[in-house]
């Protein structure tokens, strides 16, 4: 047991004003210096007493810093490992005055060791209650191994695809990744912080808008009106913090011309006063100093100035606070009180997290050696693995019979790297390969023959030929295509995104042979698929799957599982339409009005409006049938909701899962409203030949939007509601709201 020199803090969580008075105290007791350095946080090579080093993105440059700031420093940045943890703490608070211990954050963003599949593909699923379990998952292997807060999750809603950082979010979007971020919210943190030592505080993230990037550019500029800020982007971060989300993350981008981490605006009027968030504000890596670069600040003063105003409350590696508050505050440029509001806040998570009591929390090196990369939970995530992945083409090719000899080909047929990005816990190595988990499956190795093909971007003569050898020993041809992990995530935008040349090259190869190809894709966007689409005889979207990636892969081509999910992000035609989302707005000339004209519309002459594949989309080795679509009343109130209804039948061989989703349009509204807006869905389990009824309750609340004064509020008129297995659907049934 550790407590801090000044108090003893521990209380029930009944007693929160006596929990504040004593920190309150603490923080009368600490000198302005002590205060300012529980603002830095700092990577793990700064510390004494690590035994490793976490991942570090972006530069570390010389921060000037003192040797006593990082002994009063309040936060510690990519540190893991329970005994690690353990000795760094330990350290610390043997050279801490007051004896406060530091928070240990990480990006934990789809697993620790257990690796689940991309958010991207976790969106895919559909699956609240999977996607919380692998949020909970990873909650209790990042706290047993000493984590207590993580960066996740990241809600940012995407509609391009160039983004490297698309492979982050759950889609595009807003009441989906609304639903998300609840999901992963309640998976990391549980019902009580203080009691479940199994959960970490969850960060939501990137505040906001971050993925408006212009030109799906990393770190580029976002502008966008009010009104479409709040329409789009602020719904699934709103979420987060209504499910309880303890700490934000603030964005790289401007907001209506103005950096998050300096945008008085948007921290202090609308997620501290108009959100009553009074949680934890953290800057994104070096984004308090990058002020000057963005051009509203002069110096790091003047950045320092700017980020403490906004009510930042932890500086990530810059040390704009640490080198100017203090004079700040002396000249009585900035009041005292907003560096004590910031301490306090980080002191009471501190507090909420247990470590005054007990600093090193669940840090546990025998229940970590139990607990990560467990049996179970790697089942968990060859579950979620098998959800995520969408069947996008199918011409009836899939699944395999057992009995067939399969040719595996291309540079990932045995390649480790499923893991994706943010998953630097994981062990690679230990990540089932697709030949893996094909090989496991079938038995009889006679069965399988295997050749890489091409690298992921070369590709030699010899290799080509092997994999054209093998290819003519085989009834069947799995391609197993994609990106390599470093081409997303994080500063991994591209402007082509279509697979390298050398895998196309390769699959117009193996076409040649006329026999039936199955295109695996490894990747963590949405790809351009000219050369792939028209070629393929069945495409099967893995994304990046995880720990467990080659078995559930492996159990959807062979039909051990039958493919469920469904697409949270459109796939282009081509990259020319980029962004391309299903709820976008219509225009005054749109194509294919009753009236429209053949040039004189919003349109391409090269290629269709319509993205490839639209969001909701995805194949099943089921055929569901939809009939019987119906609406209990023609007109809505606000007091008297209207029941959809419709049958949904399988028609197919095999039980499946088909999820109905339900899409709204406002035919008139004070300003433009999409063409479509999804505003529920159901996923449901059919046998073969069976059927089921769908109901859906529609309310006046979920026909609100803002308006051109952002009032939130219902229009009356007409709408029409779609019902269908994605965002494509015409079933349409007319109604009105009257008020």
């Amino acid at each position: 047991m550790c407590r801090g020199v000044a108090f003893d803090l521990t209380t029930s969580n009944s007693n929160s004003q006596s929990v504040d008075h004593k920190l309150n105290d603490l923080i009368r007791q600490m000198t302005l210096d002590e205060k300012i350095a529980q603002l830095i946080q700092l990577a793990v090579p700064f510390y004494e007493g690590a035994g490793g080093e976490g991942q570090i993105t972006g530069p570390m440059d010389s921060l000037g810093i003192t040797q006593d700031t990082v002994r009063n420093s309040g936060s510690v940045l990519g540190m893991a490992g329970a005994q690690d943890v353990i000795d760094m703490q330990r350290t610390h608070l043997s050279h801490n005055r007051l004896g406060i211990p530091l928070l240990m954050m990480a990006d934990i963003v789809h697993g620790f060791k257990t690796i689940f599949p991309v958010p991207l593909a976790i969106g895919c699923s559909w699956d609240m209650e999977l996607a919380e379990k692998s949020a909970e998952i990873a909650a209790r292997e990042a706290a047993v191994s000493g984590v207590h807060v993580t960066y996740a999750p990241m809600v940012d809603l995407v509609r391009d695809p160039r983004w490297g950082r698309v492979v982050e979010s759950t889609g595009e979007d807003p009441y989906l990744n609304a639903k998300f971020a609840k999901a992963f919210v309640r998976g990391f943190q549980g019902q009580d912080l203080s009691g479940d030592y199994d959960r970490v505080a969850a960060c939501v993230k990137h505040f906001a808008a971050y993925g408006a990037a212009e030109a799906g550019r990393d770190y580029n500029t976002v502008d966008l009106s009010d009104r479409q800020l709040r329409e789009f982007y602020l719904p699934a971060y709103k979420a987060a913090l209504d499910e309880g989300c303890e700490m934000v993350m603030t964005s790289f981008n401007t907001v209506d011309g103005i950096p998050a981490t300096g945008n008085q605006k948007l921290m202090r009027k609308l997620l501290r006063e108009e959100w009553g968030f009074d949680g934890v504000l953290i800057s994104d890596w070096g984004a308090v100093k990058e002020l000057i670069a963005h051009g509203i600040a002069a110096d790091e003063s003047e950045a320092a100035y700017k980020a403490i105003r906004a009510g930042v409350d932890i500086e990530m590696m810059t040390a704009c606070y640490v080198h100017h508050l203090a004079e700040l505050v002396e000249r009585k440029e900035v009041d005292g009180s907003l560096i004590d509001e910031a301490v306090l806040r980080i002191l009471q998570l501190k507090q909420k997290l247990g470590l005054f009591d007990n600093p090193y929390r669940a840090a546990d090196p025998e229940r970590e050696r139990e607990i990560v990369f467990s049996d179970a939970h790697r089942e968990a995530a060859r579950e979620l693995a098998v959800k995520s992945c969408v069947l996008l083409k199918n011409e009836g090719v899939l699944p395999f019979s057992r009995d067939r000899k399969i040719a595996l080909i291309g540079p990932f047929a045995s390649n480790h790297d499923v893991l994706g990005p943010w998953s630097w816990t994981g062990s690679k190595d230990a990540a089932i390969t697709l030949a893996e988990g094909l090989s496991s499956k079938l038995g009889d190795q006679a069965k399988l023959v295997i050749a890489e093909g091409c690298g992921i971007e070369t590709a030699t003569e010899a290799q080509l030929q092997e994999a054209l050898a093998a290819a003519s020993e085989a009834e069947t041809i799995v391609l197993a295509l994609g990106e390599h992990t470093d081409m997303n995530g994080e500063a991994a935008c591209r402007a082509d995104i279509r697979l390298p040349q050398v895998q196309l090259e390769l699959l117009r190869e193996l076409r040649a042979l006329n026999k039936p190809i199955v295109v695996v894709l490894f990747n963590g966007r949405p790809l351009d698929l000219h050369g792939v689409f028209e070629k393929a005889d069945a495409i099967l979207e893995a994304w990046y799957p995880g720990s467990e990636a080659g078995n559930a892969v492996a159990e959807l081509l062979l039909g051990d599982a039958n493919p469920s999910g469904r697409l949270t992000m459109s796939f282009p035609y081509s990259v020319g339409q980029v962004p391309v989302y299903y709820n976008a707005f219509n225009t005054g000339r749109p194509q294919g009005a009753p009236d429209a004209q053949v040039r004189y519309v919003s349109q391409y002459l090269d290629i269709p409006n319509e993205p490839l594949l639209p969001f909701g989309f995805g194949l099943s080795y089921s055929e569901f049938e939809y009939s019987e679509v119906s609406l209990s009343s023609p007109v809505m109130t606000k007091e008297a909701p209207i029941k959809l209804t419709v049958k949904v039948r399988n028609k197919g061989i095999v039980a499946g899962v088909e999820t109905v989703q339900l899409y709204v349009r406002d035919m008139s509204g004070e300003v433009v409203r999409p063409v479509k807006e999804l505003k529920a869905f159901r996923q449901v389990a059919l046998q073969p030949g069976e059927s089921t009824e769908i109901e859906f309750i529609l309310r006046e609340e979920q026909l609100r939007y803002y308006h051109s004064d952002l009032s939130h509020e219902s229009d009356a008129g007409e709408f029409i509601a779609f019902v269908g297995p994605n965002s494509s659907t015409n079933t349409r049934l007319p109604f009105r709201l009257e008020k």
